[in-house]
């Protein structure tokens, strides 16, 4: 699996905004500065992240972006799905949708399974978790293992 900079970015973006103590609106200025992310490329994801319903913009001196559901309730995996579209796909193709011949329908199985382990670490994961610096002990146990951290 590859994590995209847009994925990444939008991460990190709603990550400083669910940080906020006081629930104010930040600048995307702001948001850029504090994470490190090109002002225009974070404004196309706020602009994503805007039409899946996770943040909302608010205009005037107090403007700004801000969760625009709980931060508990929005997952890794919707904002991943919000910038990037689906968690897997297969040459543009959900897997479900891929048709190989007789000999290589198996592949198809992979490409589920691999899709449902995305899910049980991403969808169990939410934005206020990261925020929180707290993560489900189901991730934390995988990272634990001396070989989840090798490059191969």
């Amino acid at each position: 699996m590859r994590v995209s900079a847009k994925s990444d970015y939008a991460l990190r973006a709603l990550i400083e905004m669910a940080s906020r103590e006081d629930g104010r609106a930040v600048s995307a200025e702001e948001l850029g500065r504090l994470q490190e992310i090109p002002h225009g490329f974070l404004q196309a994801i706020l602009a994503d992240l805007r039409r899946a319903g996770v943040v909302m913009s608010q205009r005037g001196q107090s403007g700004g972006w801000r969760m625009g559901r709980p931060a508990a309730e929005v997952s890794v995996a919707d904002v991943i799905r919000a910038v990037d579209g689906p968690l897997v796909s297969v040459y543009g193709l959900r897997p479900e949708a891929v048709t190989y011949n007789d000999r290589a329908d198996v592949l198809q199985h992979v490409w589920i399974a691999g899709r449902r382990s995305l899910r049980e670490v991403f969808e169990s994961v939410s934005i206020q978790q990261l925020a929180d610096g707290r993560l489900p002990d189901a991730v934390t146990s995988r990272t634990a293992d001396e070989d989840a951290w090798q490059p191969h």
